[in-house]
């Protein structure tokens, strides 16, 4: 959705015995754009890691853009087992940033506040990002940095132990680094994708028994593709992390689905359905 503003035809008044003549004006391009998707998809994996126990999310969100290049927007979805606080049981994260091209790259710089409505206290988290694409032949790449600051969400808690380990409770900070690429099949709707990422975080659980990198450092990837119809985009995509039974052992039973104990870091194919806007 668009909004643009539309000024009326200047109107010339002939000063010899000629009859007036209106003179049509071009609009100005809309200074702000709205866009915005929703969509189903059959588990919400974050960063490799399952948020809604191996099971189906419902997600969505806006974003508002000013053609100065600056935007606000906001992004939700349900979650389950690993990673909720209770409340809502909803992600819903609140991003500011900056994204501007300049000649062939794009630069695309923000902060993102992950928040858990009605949730336990100190589970919110504030990242800094930062991405930068560009086009080699038929496929667009993109180079991204996360940075999460020192906070007591991310810290390392051992509470239970009497009495406590070094560090527990100290506040940590999360590094995640990602790379994608994306090429689309000549005279086909069909995009093909890939991405791979590296976190590196506090190596113990946050205050509420979840991390963003929670066995300290690891590996996730995917690839898959795209089928694209008007606004509507079918998406099926492998997805996998190097995190291993032994490496999560001391995180059970949170890091297995609820159901059955099945690791929730391990491999599946996700597919879902985005309607764009």
């Amino acid at each position: 959705m668009r909004f643009s503003i539309i000024l009326p035809a200047a109107i010339l008044a002939a000063t010899t015995a000629m009859p007036a003549m209106a003179q049509e004006e071009t609009a100005p391009p809309a200074p702000i754009t709205i866009s915005g998707s929703a969509g189903v998809t059959s588990d919400y994996r974050f960063r490799g890691v399952s948020q809604s126990d191996k099971n189906v999310a419902v997600q969505g969100g806006i974003t508002i853009a000013h053609d100065s290049g600056v935007y606000i927007g906001t992004w939700g979805s349900n979650l389950a087992g690993w990673g909720t606080f209770g409340g809502a049981n909803l992600e819903l994260d609140l991003i500011a940033g900056y994204k501007k091209t300049f000649g062939t790259a794009t630069v695309d710089a923000g902060v993102t506040w992950y928040t858990y409505p009605g949730g336990a206290d100190e589970t919110d988290v504030v990242e800094f990002y930062g991405k930068l694409s560009g086009t080699a032949g038929p496929a667009t790449l993109t180079a991204g940095v996360f940075y999460a600051p020192k906070q007591t969400s991310l810290g390392y808690f051992t509470a239970s132990l009497t009495p406590p380990v070094d560090g527990d409770g100290s506040r940590q900070k999360n590094l995640y680094l990602s790379g994608d690429a994306a090429a689309g099949v000549p005279s086909t709707p069909v995009t093909l994708k890939a991405h791979i990422g590296y976190s590196d975080g506090n190596p113990g659980l946050g205050p509420n028994g979840t991390s963003l990198a929670p066995t300290g450092k690891y590996w996730d990837w995917l690839v898959g593709a795209d089928y694209t119809y008007k606004n509507l985009t079918l998406g099926v995509a492998y997805v996998d992390t190097d995190i291993s039974r032994a490496e999560s052992a001391y995180i059970q039973p949170n890091f297995s689905k609820t159901t059955n104990g099945s690791p929730i870091a391990a491999s599946t194919v996700v597919v879902s359905l985005t309607a764009a806007f």
